[in-house]
C-alpha cells in the first residue's frame, strides 16, 4: 500500500494536495527534493511540461522512466516507446507485472512496457480497458516514485 508519509514530511505535504491544487507546482519547485522524486510529483499532479524539463536531458534509467511516461501521457507513442527503451530492464517490472495482474491486465512472462503504450491507446474513455489502464498507470507511478525515494534515501519508506 503506497504510504505517503513514508517519504517525510515534505512529500506528505505536498501529496495530501488535490491533484488540481495551484500549490502544488511552487511547492514542488522550492523544494530541496531530488530531481527524480520532484519529477514523479509534477507527473502526479499532471505537470507534464514541468517533469520533462526536469528529466529532459536525463541518462540514467529512473529519468528515462519519467521522461517515457510524460510522453506516453501526451500522448507520443512512438517518443515513449524510445524512452522506455533507454530504460531497459528496470528492476520495478516485475512489481508491476503483478499490480497489473491484479488490476486485469495480462502482461504475459515480463512487462512489456511497449505493450502497454498500445494498450493505452487502444482504451476508450469510459470503457473497463481506460478503467484497467489508469489503475496500472497509478501503480507504475507509485512503485517507479517509491524506487527513486528510496535511492534518494527519502524517509523510511515501506517496500513496495
Amino acid at each position: 500500500m503506497f504510504d505517503p508519509q513514508a517519504y517525510g514530511p515534505e512529500v506528505a505535504r505536498i501529496l495530501a494536495l488535490d491533484r488540481d491544487s495551484p500549490l502544488a507546482p511552487d511547492l514542488i519547485r522550492q523544494s530541496a527534493l531530488p530531481i527524480l522524486v520532484r519529477a514523479g510529483l509534477y507527473l502526479h499532479f499532471a505537470r507534464w511540461k514541468e517533469a520533462h524539463e526536469l528529466v529532459d536531458d536525463s541518462a540514467i534509467p529512473e529519468g528515462c522512466y519519467w521522461h517515457a511516461i510524460v510522453h506516453r501521457l501526451e500522448p507520443d507513442a512512438a517518443n515513449a516507446a524510445y524512452w522506455y527503451r533507454h530504460v531497459g530492464d528496470h528492476p520495478i517490472f516485475p512489481a508491476l507485472r503483478e499490480r497489473a495482474a491484479e488490476a486485469g491486465y495480462q502482461s504475459g512472462a515480463r512487462w512489456d512496457p511497449i505493450a502497454f503504450i498500445a494498450y493505452n491507446e487502444r482504451a476508450r474513455p469510459g470503457s473497463e480497458e481506460e478503467r484497467i489502464a489508469r489503475e496500472v498507470r497509478r501503480a507504475e507511478w507509485e512503485l517507479l516514485f517509491d524506487y527513486c525515494a528510496r535511492q534518494a534515501k527519502l524517509g523510511s519508506p515501506a517496500p513496495s
